[in-house]
């Protein structure tokens, strides 16, 4: 008896026969007559097509499921907004809704009952009002309302090393140092300007485009009482020159600075020692250094003598009033009794409480706590 299994033999492979060759390959005159009757059968489904869309009927052809034809792009009537799906979440296919105004296709849906609670923004509607401040777009013609450094952005067409390499000339164009520095020539030496003091052609070129003066550095740094900086504080101390006489430019030149105290302060003013001393000590103005010495000291004994005056009338004042009140208190307590003495027996001593400033004179006024008098402090 045979222990082996039956077994099921392979199925055998639709549309083959045994002993039947394989197919030989095409022939490039069936290859051509194939390719002839593929373009033949296009040309007559696109004439059915065009007698279709002429007679606006149907074509008789196959069409997929959004009703293009099949194996054929979209056309674009099939994909505009009026046949967009109202659930599709487009916000710029907006269509109107019965009063005339344009529909969201985001109006349709409804948010979740947990998601109900929010404020919903229209952008397209809010102006942005920069936070209440003015600013040069509200009124361009004003110049109070634009920046310093507004015109100092990166223009748009620059890279990053341009702009600072344009930064770099216009700096080095302003201060008349690196190539544009004027030129030295010995053989021109008559023409070229020099050093009032030294005569030599390496002066200081912003000093010449500012005050007018052409003087080199080592005879600023050797002459420091002719050319050193004043500024506009030291000036009207010193001088005894006035606001307008130092802000103009054709009278008394001066270079601006940044402040070194804080940045946001206004820009130092400096003026050349000797353009000073020319103008103050000249006919225009005191006319010499006598006559400057005579005026300092003339305003300082004046403001010595409106500060003693002032100091007098304020003690003037005390007196009146201490003498008032120790009156009004002798009237209370009898004829015979002097002030500051306890008319219920032994000598009164006053108790003062704190200091308080009185709104009217700006001075300390201390009252006793027992008897009520009040007496003013002036501070020295």
């Amino acid at each position: 008896m045979s222990a082996e299994r039956p077994t099921t033999p392979p199925p055998r492979a639709t549309g083959t026969n045994f002993g039947a060759l394989p197919r030989s390959p095409l022939t490039p005159e069936q290859v051509r007559k194939i390719e002839t009757n593929r373009l033949k059968a296009k040309a007559i489904r696109d004439q059915h097509e065009a007698a279709a869309r002429k007679a606006n009927s149907t074509p008789s052809i196959n069409l997929t499921a959004s009703g293009s034809l099949a194996g054929q792009k979209r056309p674009h009537a099939s994909i505009s907004a009026s046949s967009t799906p109202a659930t599709l979440r487009d916000g710029r296919n907006a269509t109107p809704s019965a009063n005339g105004v344009p529909k969201r296709p985001l109006d349709d849906i409804q948010p979740a009952k947990s998601f109900t609670k929010f404020v919903e923004y229209d952008f397209s509607k809010m102006t942005d009002t920069k936070g209440g401040f003015l600013t040069a777009e509200d009124d361009p013609h004003n110049k109070a309302l634009h920046a310093p450094g507004s015109g100092e952005e990166k223009p748009a067409h620059m890279t990053l090393k341009e702009w600072e390499r344009h930064q770099l000339l216009r700096k080095l164009r302003e201060q008349r140092a690196g190539p544009f520095e004027p030129g030295l020539s010995v053989l021109k030496k008559e023409e070229g300007i020099k050093c009032r003091e030294c005569e030599s052609l390496e002066v200081d070129w912003k000093w010449e485009d500012v005050f007018g003066c052409a003087v080199c550095e080592r005879c600023k740094e050797r002459l420091p009482e002719k050319y050193s900086l004043l500024t506009k504080t030291e000036a009207k101390e010193d001088y005894l020159l006035t606001d307008p006489e130092l802000k103009d430019e054709e009278l008394l030149p001066h270079l601006e600075r940044p402040n070194p105290h804080k940045a946001s302060f206004h820009n130092m003013m400096l003026y050349v020692r000797y353009q000073v001393e020319e103008y103050a000590l000249g006919p225009k103005k005191w006319g010499s250094s006598d006559a400057l010495d005579a005026e300092f000291t003339k305003r300082e004994t004046e403001k010595k003598k409106r500060k003693e005056d002032k100091f007098k009338l304020k003690l003037h004042e005390l007196k009146k009033r201490t003498r008032v009140e120790a009156y009004r208190r002798n009237r209370k307590g009898g004829g015979g009794a002097e002030f500051g003495d306890d008319l219920g027996g032994g000598k009164h001593k006053h108790e003062w409480g704190r200091s308080v400033e009185d709104e009217e004179t700006g001075m300390g006024v201390k009252t006793c706590i027992e008897c009520g008098m009040e007496v003013e402090e002036l501070a020295f």
